[in-house]
């Protein structure tokens, strides 16, 4: 089964910039997108074969995140629960006999480091929710985390510390999420490629010197591992800041 995720920085950019060409050459079984920056009913994707799941921000233009796949879920949850509401559209998790698949758009934490304290309260909220999942079956994670976990992940490593998605308290969140009995899928296969990232720039020459961030990932349910094929960063597409980022896993009897 092939699951692919993307940060399109705009649905409705991105179709103009050849996201159907990608999106028919892969052929995903589980199509994740995180920014998708519309409302309902401002763009119609024919997608023949595939379900299509969206959770749209309440501001207009901003954030949101949705899901095509071609496998039927057994159900569908919107956001994090009552108790944090999802205003921002960032979460959705499709539930399936084997395993919960979760796509998320991690709020980021601004230049400033104004909304650092509440991304700690969202990464709280996050991991309490997947433990929630994690007792009745494993989780996948997929999405923008707006974090670089490891200096491997960012070109400029040094230079970055402190800045908003390398902070001691945003890596610090992630490698807690980790313990929950998540595997990084990419580092899985790849565990010293110092050359890929799924993020960079619009500034001048940025991409094309790659000088870039990992902070979209799959991360896959330790009790999944036997299930792992491949993990891939799709660098050479392009259509938005992020490029689409991929995890396999061998197929089962049932999803």
């Amino acid at each position: 089964m092939k699951f692919i995720s993307w940060n399109v920085n705009g649905i409705r950019a991105c179709v103009k910039k050849g996201f159907l060409d990608f999106f028919q050459e892969v052929d995903a079984d589980f199509f994740c997108l995180q920014e998708i920056k519309m409302q309902e009913g401002q763009l119609m994707l024919d997608l023949p074969g595939y379900e299509q799941y969206w959770n749209y921000a309440e501001r207009k233009g901003y954030s949101g995140t949705a899901i095509f796949t071609k496998h039927s879920p057994l159900n569908v949850h919107y956001g994090l629960g009552e108790d944090f509401p999802d205003l921002e559209g960032r979460v959705i998790t499709l539930e399936y006999e084997q395993f919960y698949l979760m796509t998320m758009y991690t709020p980021n934490a601004k230049r400033d480091l104004s909304r650092l304290g509440y991304r700690m309260e969202w990464e709280q909220e996050v991991r309490m929710y997947i433990q929630s999942l994690q007792e009745s079956k494993p989780v996948i994670l997929c999405g923008d985390l707006n974090v670089a976990r490891e200096g491997i992940d960012v070109k400029n490593d040094r230079a970055n510390i402190g800045n908003a998605g390398f902070t001691d308290q945003e890596r610090g969140k992630f490698e807690r999420l980790m313990t929950s009995g998540f595997i990084d899928s990419f580092r899985y296969f790849y565990p010293t490629d110092d050359e890929s990232f799924t993020w960079w720039s619009y500034m001048a020459k940025v991409r094309e010197r790659n000088i870039g961030w990992r902070i979209d990932y799959f991360l896959v349910d330790q009790n999944l591992e036997s299930r792992l094929k491949d993990a891939s960063i799709y660098a050479h597409i392009y259509g938005s800041d992020h490029c689409p980022v991929g995890m396999e896993l061998t197929t089962g009897s049932k999803c």
